[in-house]
């Protein structure tokens, strides 16, 4: 079999087990030669556990206008909000801030996140969230 020759590959971000057709994803889907109802059917078929929980995928799409997708894990912003239990993160965060959460929580997102993040050991992940958690104006405990 032929070598696959990459047309473009780009990264979106959806909702887990629900995605539509609608826009934001039809536009992007059909703007780089993706057919968008087979994407999301399959989108869809993967991320069921995830009901509702957004998450990242990298999309690939070949020159004979076929796709390879790689789900990845949700953002961290998005873990961090729903540990804290907050709409968004503060607009000053070096005044404001919007929640907090514990070090034990901040472990369990940098667990989840490890296979995504540039870490090298379980602190230094813990210490990225910890950053993000900074500069979304969550406090953490601990």
């Amino acid at each position: 079999m032929a070598k696959k020759e990459i047309k473009a590959s780009f990264k979106l971000m959806a909702p887990g087990g629900s995605a539509t057709p609608a826009p934001p994803l039809g536009p992007v889907l059909g703007a780089n030669g993706v057919n968008p109802g087979q994407f999301i059917q399959q989108f869809n078929a993967k991320t069921s556990a995830l009901k509702g929980k957004i998450v990242g995928c990298v999309v690939t799409v070949y020159t004979d206008k076929t796709f390879t997708f790689e789900i990845k894990s949700s953002p961290a912003s998005v873990l961090i909000k729903e540990k804290a239990k907050v709409e968004k993160g503060s607009g000053v965060p070096n005044k404001d801030k919007v929640g907090k959460i514990k070090r034990a929580d901040v472990e369990a997102i940098a667990k989840e996140k490890m296979a995504d993040l540039n870490a090298g050991s379980m602190e230094a992940a813990m210490r990225i969230v910890e950053g993000q958690c900074r500069s979304m104006g969550v406090v953490v405990e601990g």
